[in-house]
């Protein structure tokens, strides 16, 4: 019996050896080749692909069809399973892949019909860039064909990726216009129900549209709300929720991203430098792939293109970066560019509607959502000639959306341009013309010029309506084309006499060009005034000082909060509290509890002066409330506190003093709850802790899944403030970077360049980025080489 039961351990062992061992084999099968010699069908001539110490990509190929050959190669052999990410959220198929607990995504984002609207607009969007991504798709392709194992996450998903296409290319373009707008236009709708539903002079505070911590780079700043006197509006008189239970309000979720440049002016030697950080949900790998791509263009200055950036894998070229002539950053512009559209039903059955021309009927989409493992669902989605309809109303009528996105003109990949751009017209000329989700765009060029432009399509709004509220196209109002890019008024400020421009998603534009622009939840301005104040503060500006304010985690924002939190903690008989709290450097440092505690005790304010101004609004709408964005809040709530009127004061509370209390006790219970112990070692870094993991990552136990998540270390910075950070949200690279002298460049890169756990790259760069460590914005030295050579596979 021994004997039988020592054999069966030794195969079990040897059983249980084997397969790790085909475990091992199968994973390592989808890892990328770095070295030697592949053919890549369709080259025209052999082409250079070295990696250096971090895997960064350089590609040296004869011409622009054969870079984007081997671009696609390589994105298809390291980031295929986030390509198709990408494709499936914009398109509404992520079931097909995760199975029922995607239906959610799928439903929302299937309503816009992207993939069908790209398959009808594909000429249109891609032009004469067809061929072009004709090349990179079957580049794709082949990379991924030349693995000798699927990507590892189909594996673990038990799937077999679908071959790339050209409308793919497409898709992973509109996924960051859904990563950038709210594609439900739910802000829109939400403050639309609450000024219907409030006095006038109530919703004029809650809508409140610049602070004093505005810097835009036309006009002035609003300043904060002069507050109405009792007999105008007093929250007393108006009917509350009974019983509500306070909620403290919480930072964005998205606070955007920054950009800035100094010209001439600024600089010791007269060149012009850009830095950009964008700001993103966070995850390993990067969202970016690094490149450098260097090719003969005739097109190009001096015939050749040498454009070093970050590559979104899916698009054949540089999304930010630089030439040698022209480098360019973006932030999201938060312009408004949805609109909802009331549609009039003529019929019991609401199947038909009426247009300024007569009837209509409205077209119903089925559409088809597959989902793995289980059935696939059928979804109705109804379409009108003003988008498809979202929301049914009390009165019989209905709301459809409108989105840019959902407009032929509104993708092209005109951007790839800039790579062949001489210098700051040309590139400005590029960008009055490019189709991409609508971003504040800085230029540098080689002659010290710097300039801002609002890139991507303007709509053309007619009938002089209200575009925060649905449209009557009954009565004329109505989207017709784009505004044109010869058009005499043009969102775009060049050669400043500062030589400095800065934007970071707070309004940047006044009069006339806002109107033309729009709103659609600006960003506090305090992250944009602070860069725009150290920016006009120093000179001269180079490269170190720029990356020096991207990492600026100065709380000046918060410094006045806790002054206000060190005199309310005298009052209060919690010790700890008045302890905590004078634990402050002016920093979002990790090894700060002050800073903790008084981020904490403001969003308890806010969340309790917040909910007694929509206390109305509550009462009138019932379910048909929506919690609004009010980024601009502060230019109310610190009138408020200051001046601490009974009339606007919430009435559940007898004081201002006690609703102070009140806060900064739940603050500190609510750190406690978190992190039992004292409060003075509550700090920052224990609650603003890195959580950078792959997509997949939850779907493994333990110890695996923290093989899929860069390390959980703590990182300052915070929402207002240019280092924006949170655990899985902060700047996705930050590059700084003179055209001409690439080689003094600035980058940092969070989650690292490959896509393989088991790559020697995964989580490369990744230390320098959460250290604030300087890094070459160029490829270094190369370690590895593979040559792609014509023939066939």
């Amino acid at each position: 019996m021994r004997s039988w039961l020592l054999r069966g351990f030794f195969a079990l062992t040897a059983l249980l050896l084997l397969a790790l061992l085909v475990l091992w084999w199968l994973l390592r099968g989808s890892l990328p080749t770095l070295e030697g010699e592949l053919a890549l069908p369709g080259l025209s001539a052999p082409v250079s692909v070295e990696r250096d110490a971090h895997g960064r990509v350089t590609i040296s190929a004869a011409n622009e069809f054969d870079m984007a050959r081997a671009l696609g190669f390589v994105h298809g052999q390291e980031r295929f399973f986030e390509m198709d990410l990408a494709r499936r959220v914009a398109a509404g198929e992520l079931a097909a892949l995760f199975g029922a607990r995607a239906l959610p995504v799928d439903r929302k984002n299937r309503l816009h019909r992207l993939r069908a609207r790209t398959e009808a607009a594909l000429a249109e969007i891609a032009g004469e860039r067809l061929p072009l991504l004709g090349a990179y798709t079957e580049g794709v392709n082949a990379g991924l064909a030349s693995l000798r194992v699927r990507p590892w996450p189909y594996l673990l998903l038990r799937q077999r990726p679908e071959a790339w296409t050209e409308v793919d290319s497409a898709l992973t373009g509109y996924a960051m216009f859904f990563d950038l707008q709210d594609e439900t236009n739910s802000r829109e709708l939400a403050l639309w129900r609450l000024r219907e539903a409030v006095p006038a002079p109530l919703a004029a505070l809650l809508l409140r549209d610049g602070t004093v911590w505005d810097a835009p780079l036309f006009g002035e700043a609003r300043g904060d709300a002069v507050l109405p006197p009792p007999d105008v509006l007093d929250l007393r008189t108006l009917p509350h929720p009974e019983n509500g239970k306070p909620v403290a309000a919480a930072e964005p979720a998205a606070p955007g991203s920054n950009n800035f440049a100094a010209g001439a002016a600024a600089t010791a030697d007269g060149r012009a430098i850009v830095a950009g950080d964008m700001h993103l949900g966070l995850r390993a790998p990067s969202l970016w792939y690094p490149v450098r791509l260097r090719y003969a263009d005739p097109a190009a200055p001096g015939g050749r293109v040498d454009a070093s950036g970050v590559s979104l894998p899916g698009v054949p070229g540089i999304i930010a970066g630089s030439t040698g002539r022209v480098a360019w950053a973006f932030t999201n512009s938060y312009g408004d560019w949805l609109d909802f559209f009331r549609i009039d039903f003529t019929d019991a059955t609401r199947s038909h509607y009426r247009t300024p021309e007569g009837e209509d009927a409205v077209v119903v989409h089925e559409e088809r959502l597959a989902v793995a493992g289980g059935e696939a669902e059928t979804l109705g989605v109804r379409e009108t000639r003003w988008g498809p309809i979202l929301h049914e109303e009390a009165d019989g009528s209905a709301l459809a959306l409108r989105w840019t996105a959902q407009l032929p003109g509104s993708l092209d990949f005109g951007l790839l341009d800039l790579v062949r751009a001489e210098g700051l017209d040309a590139a400005l000329e590029v960008g009055r013309r490019a189709g991409v989700p609508a971003q504040n765009m800085l230029i540098a060029d080689h002659a010290g010029r710097i300039a801002w432009r609002l890139v991507g399509r303007i709509p053309v709004r007619v009938g002089g309506c209200d575009p925060t509220a649905p449209l009557r196209p009954l009565e004329g109002c109505d989207w017709a084309g784009w505004h044109p890019a010869d058009a005499a008024l043009q969102p775009e400020l060049v050669d400043p006499p500062s030589g400095r421009l800065w934007t970071a998603n707070a309004r940047v534009v006044d009069g006339e060009l806002l109107a033309l622009i729009g709103d659609a939840g600006y960003a506090l301005g305090a992250r944009q005034k602070q860069i725009a104040e150290a920016m006009l503060a120093t000179a001269p500006l180079d490269e170190p000082a720029l990356l020096a304010l991207q990492l600026d985690d100065r709380a000046i924002f918060l410094e006045r909060w806790n002054r206000l939190l060190r005199e309310v903690a005298t009052r209060l008989p919690d010790g700890e509290i008045a302890a905590a709290a004078a634990d402050w450097d002016g920093h979002a440092s990790v090894g700060s509890a002050g800073y903790r505690l008084t981020r904490a005790f403001r969003l308890e304010v806010l969340g309790r002066v917040r909910d007694g101004l929509l206390g109305p609004a509550k009462v009138a709408l019932g379910e048909r409330f929506l919690l609004p964005d009010l980024p601009q809040i502060e230019g109310v709530l610190w009138p408020l506190l200051e001046q601490r009127p009974a009339h606007l004061l919430p009435p559940r509370f007898e004081t201002w003093d006690a609703l102070l209390a009140e806060a900064a006790e739940a603050a500190a219970k609510g750190l406690r709850e978190r992190h039992p112990g004292p409060l003075t070692e509550r700090s920052w870094g224990e609650a603003n802790t890195a959580a950078i993991c792959h997509p997949l990552a939850q779907a493994l136990p333990g110890p695996l899944r923290r093989r899929l998540c860069m390390p959980a270390e703590p990182l300052p910075g915070d929402a207002q403030m240019p280092r924006v950070q949170a655990p899985a949200f902060g700047a996705s690279q930050r590059l700084v970077v003179s055209p001409g002298r690439e080689g003094d460049g600035l980058f940092q890169l969070p989650g690292g360049q490959a896509g393989h756990p088991l790559s020697p790259y995964w989580g490369a760069g990744h230390a320098d980025w959460a250290q604030g460590r300087p890094a070459p914005f160029l490829p270094g030295p190369a370690r590895h080489r593979l040559e792609l050579r014509p023939g066939p596979p």
